[in-house]
């Protein structure tokens, strides 16, 4: 997710490069689904990476997603399509994707979890896992029904883990209670948490140490549960800083932690959209009216952050133009509310972008 693009398609010339420079620092666990930039981000893989390395070099993540089958027959065939475009014979993890109260009745009824076992008793599947997008008492009833799962894929930085709507503390503390190793998503909040407001900016800054996503990375990694902490990177740069903070890593200090407080009561009284920029609302044609949701509500919290003239021009210019819909052209269908993994209220917030950008 979030992988360099050139001319609207994945830089694989860049990414073969970004790839190369994580094996070499002995990194070695790369996470994809067939969702992430259309399916173009299991064949990125392949090309850059399976295709050019050897397999003991890397683990490789890939998941069911919801959309992709509607009965349990369709499970295996998608699967072994999803080894393909990867270029692997197996997968080192297979996540039952973004669970959630209301997806997770279907994974039942379809037998997902039965037949990711069998796959993983025949070798196909080494480690066998889910991603989460809800409530705790959610999450402690699918580990309740599913001791078999093997780690959990939780969103967590500093903001979200004091923010009640996503839970990430509470969530965090069922998978202590079930006992499985956490990996997270989402730690620099789709960047979010690297171009921070001004006063929260001098705030890291007065710490005199690394960069904003550093200290985000740091966060994350700095529970005792945690055992990967994943970055969506889309540059040489970005790739750089990241391995600078995790290489040889060490835990926040008491200091740190509680300068990153501050910054969270920052965020708080700004009332942000908490937003990470997934795409999930409007990638396979989720949107009819083709809104660039996301965008939208970038520019949003960016005129809340900084009331400055950009974010209008940005929006006039760039994000209802070559025939995107404006924030006024919802419908209210919520097909993007159903797909969203931080369960924001789009129709009603599109409502704010078309009175703030419109009027």
């Amino acid at each position: 997710m979030r992988l360099p693009m050139k001319d609207g398609n994945i830089d694989n010339e860049t990414l073969c490069r970004m790839a190369d420079a994580f094996i070499d620092s002995g990194l070695n666990y790369f996470d994809t689904a067939h969702g992430y930039h259309n399916g173009a981000s299991e064949t990125a893989f392949r090309e850059c990476v399976s295709a050019r390395h050897d397999r003991e070099e890397f683990l490789i993540t890939d998941k069911l997603t919801d959309p992709y089958f509607k009965e349990q027959k369709d499970i295996r065939p998608f699967f072994e399509q999803q080894l393909e475009w990867c270029g692997v014979d197996y997968f080192d993890f297979y996540l039952m994707h973004a669970q959630d109260n209301g997806n997770y009745r279907k994974f039942q009824r379809c037998k997902a979890y039965e037949t990711a076992m069998e796959m993983k008793d025949e070798g196909l599947i080494r480690h066998f896992g889910i991603s989460f997008h809800d409530k705790a008492e959610v999450l402690d009833m699918i580990l309740t029904d599913h001791p078999e799962v093997e780690a959990v894929q939780i969103q967590l930085n500093y903001v979200d883990y004091h923010d009640t709507s996503i839970d990430s503390k509470a969530v965090y503390e069922v998978c202590e209670k079930h006992g499985k190793p956490v990996i997270v998503m989402e730690p620099v909040k789709g960047g979010t948490l690297v171009n921070l407001p001004k006063e929260a900016d001098s705030i890291l800054r007065g710490l005199d140490g690394g960069s904003n996503a550093s200290y985000a990375l740091r966060f994350a990694g700095s529970f005792p549960n945690i055992a990967m902490v994943l970055s969506g990177m889309s540059d040489i740069e970005q790739m750089n800083d990241n391995l600078s903070s995790m290489r040889d890593f060490v835990p926040l200090s008491e200091t740190e932690m509680e300068a990153l407080d501050r910054v969270y009561g920052i965020f708080e009284s700004m009332d942000l959209i908490p937003c990470t920029k997934c795409r999930y609302c409007i990638e396979e044609n989720q949107c009819p009216k083709d809104i660039l949701i996301p965008d939208i509500f970038s520019a949003l919290n960016s005129y809340q952050t900084f009331h400055n003239w950009n974010s209008q021009y940005y929006y006039n210019t760039s994000l209802t133009t070559n025939g995107h819909g404006k924030a006024s052209d919802c419908i209210g269908c919520k097909k993007c509310e159903k797909v969203c993994p931080q369960h924001l209220e789009i129709v009603n917030l599109l409502k704010n972008a078309a009175k703030t950008f419109e009027s």
